[in-house]
């Protein structure tokens, strides 16, 4: 049984949709038990010692149907994109109606502050285990992006996250290592517009190289007395966290293995599909 092509809309124009750009792909050890719950049942975890893969991806893009946009993707056993933010409504609503993705719109607000003193080199525990010996040199900068969720039609926010990462020194700062190519097949759907498992293509071309992980940190707590205040609010943050706890919570907050900066970056994005039945039970993720 072929799979179906879905109808495109033309707002972005017919794909492929180009999109261009920088991103950090980072990858954290989740609990399994966490993305077994959050993904869709025909998908077979690939797992070891109760771990599987997770993390995030965050793009700005400079070139794209929509224009300049930034991106945050929560993405389970690399394939699921559990979360999507954009801080543009057109990017939104493509995500959603046209690539049936769980996409909101959220401000990003970035930062950069000067770190003093000299660091020494170091190695992650996890690229020396591959034989990859990752040096990393002294950084010059500190980059704070907070990623903040906006909850249509209060524009409050129920949703926080702060990365910070390092923007390295001038002497490292021009090479921005190898150009590659990859092909990265992810599905979606499962939502109000499109209750189907879709499946689509997502080709990337970059210059990569490995860079200090990300540290990331959650929503802040409310304090007691704006939240008497605002019932409502504090309600919503509480129904947030009840829900994504063993999402947002579980997954940012779990050991980061490896982080990659995609430079120079060309994503080609084709139109999803929507996949039979008959080809559900053969999927597996990784």
């Amino acid at each position: 049984m072929d799979i179906g092509q879905m109808k495109c809309s033309s707002s972005y124009g017919k794909p492929p949709w180009i999109f261009k750009g920088s991103a950090l792909y980072q990858f954290h050890l989740v609990k399994a038990a966490t993305v077994r719950a959050c993904i869709p049942k025909e998908f077979r975890l690939v797992e070891a010692f109760g771990y599987t893969l997770g993390g995030f991806f965050l793009a700005n893009y400079d070139d794209s149907p929509a224009g300049v946009f930034d991106e945050f993707d929560l993405f389970l056993s690399n394939r699921w994109a559990a979360k999507v933010l954009v801080n543009s409504v057109e990017a939104c609503d493509h995500g959603r109606k046209e690539v049936g993705l769980p996409s909101h719109v959220a401000r990003f607000s970035k930062t950069i502050t000067a770190v003093s003193g000299k660091s020494k080199s170091k190695n992650i525990g996890f690229l020396n285990a591959i034989g990859m010996n990752a040096v990393f040199c002294e950084p010059r900068d500190c980059m704070d992006v907070q990623v903040t969720e906006i909850n249509d039609p209060t524009v409050k926010d129920i949703c926080n996250i702060n990365l910070t990462t390092f923007v390295p020194a001038s002497n490292i700062g021009n090479w921005m290592g190898p150009a590659i190519k990859m092909s990265l097949p992810s599905f979606s759907g499962r939502t109000e517009y499109y209750p189907n498992l879709l499946k689509y293509s997502c080709q990337i071309e970059c210059r990569v190289r490995a860079v200090h992980p990300a540290k990331v940190s959650g929503p802040p707590s409310m304090p007691k007395s704006e939240a008497e205040q605002s019932s409502e609010i504090h309600h919503a943050i509480e129904e947030f966290m009840d829900n994504s706890k063993n999402l947002c919570v579980a997954v940012m907050s779990s050991k980061p293995i490896l982080a990659l900066k995609f430079s120079c970056m060309k994503m080609q994005v084709e139109a999803p599909v929507v996949v039979p039945n008959s080809f559900n039970n053969s999927l597996a993720t990784s």
